[in-house]
């Protein structure tokens, strides 16, 4: 294949499509799973499954600490591994802006492939589609991922319960903060570097430690933040914050400080939000200070009975201020 473009050739299903699947997806997904037929054919696990699709659209596709196709199988191995799934399989549908240059693909791809690897999940199927000039920015990765529940993990964020702790596997708000400075709007200048990992080595330690955990949840868009008025919304509790407990890297610090900006809304792509009961805080912290992607975790509230459905903020003088909601959007296609 001597074009170092994607074309719309390359979209028609034609030689020139088998060309690209069998040049980068082929090259970097195969396995004995990989299919060429119209679907792929699976052993069946035993027990209970958790299924998630995640679409990703991130502007630019390339950032400090990972890219789009990074950033796609995290998402859905983190999206599985928070119902306590071993993610399995995984296919990709593409849609590629004509003009993409190949070797980005590929880079893309690369990626994919080492990151999926690294969890142990198979790539066995995907689609690929070319969009004219101007139909869409560059690439778009949709992701479905199929993973086998471990048997003694019952986590949703419907069962958070008054005198659970409240822990962050890390630093927040990083993903956010490196997508911001990648765009260049704000002629910032700054080394900070994305959050964006894999996170099923890390859950698989926790329930090592512990398997009262209530709630496991990915910190995407909208940050942690968000993720708290959810769990607050869905199980009807309060959730009180430590506001000096909260980790966040000096230089998120510092880019938040420049223009105004609250971490916790800031989008996380390798941090978790548990929930677990109070006795066993400490055994998870400890496990996760372990793990590779989870150095810095730290308990950083409770959850109580009271003011439900909303979240308070114990302040570094002592006082308490209710965090505000979440509304609009604060930063465009991160993820």
């Amino acid at each position: 294949m001597s074009e170092t473009t994607v074309t719309l050739a390359h979209g028609a299903g034609g030689r020139q499509t088998s060309e690209l699947i069998a040049r980068v997806f082929q090259a970097h997904f195969s396995n004995p799973e990989f299919t060429a037929d119209d679907a792929a054919v699976l052993p069946q696990p035993g027990g209970r499954l958790a299924m998630s699709t995640d679409g990703f659209i991130v502007s630019p596709w390339k950032f400090n600490g990972g890219n789009i196709g990074k950033l796609s199988i995290c998402g859905t191995v983190n999206d599985l591994s928070c119902m306590g799934a071993k993610p399995l399989y995984m296919t990709c549908g593409f849609v590629i802006e004509e003009g993409f240059p190949l070797d980005d693909l590929e880079e893309i791809a690369a990626a994919m492939e080492k990151t999926a690897a690294e969890v142990g999940v198979k790539i066995v199927a995907g689609d690929t589609k070319v969009a004219g000039k101007g139909q869409c920015d560059g690439v778009f990765i949709t992701t479905t991922g199929i993973g086998q529940i471990m048997e003694h993990a019952h986590t949703s964020g419907a069962y958070a319960k008054p005198g659970d702790a409240v822990i962050v596997s890390g630093d927040v708000g990083r993903h956010g903060c490196t997508i911001l400075i990648a765009r260049d709007d704000f002629g910032i200048g700054s080394d900070v570097d994305s959050d964006c990992a894999p996170l099923w080595g890390t859950v698989e330690r926790m329930f090592e430690a512990t398997d009262q955990i209530h709630v496991i949840r990915d910190a995407t868009r909208g940050g942690v933040g968000t993720v708290l008025y959810e769990i607050a919304e869905q199980s009807n509790v309060g959730i009180t914050l430590d506001a000096p407990s909260i980790p966040v890297d000096p230089r998120v610090k510092g880019v938040c400080g420049m223009l105004g900006l609250e971490p916790l809304y800031l989008a996380c792509e390798g941090r978790l939000v548990i929930f677990a009961p109070q006795e066993e805080a400490q055994k998870l912290v400890d496990a996760l200070h372990e793990c590779p992607y989870s150095r810095n975790a730290a308990v950083i509230g409770h959850v109580t009975a009271e003011h439900a459905g909303r979240v308070v903020m114990e302040t570094e003088i002592g006082t308490q201020t209710m965090l505000p909601q979440p509304k609009g959007e604060l930063l465009p296609r991160i993820c």
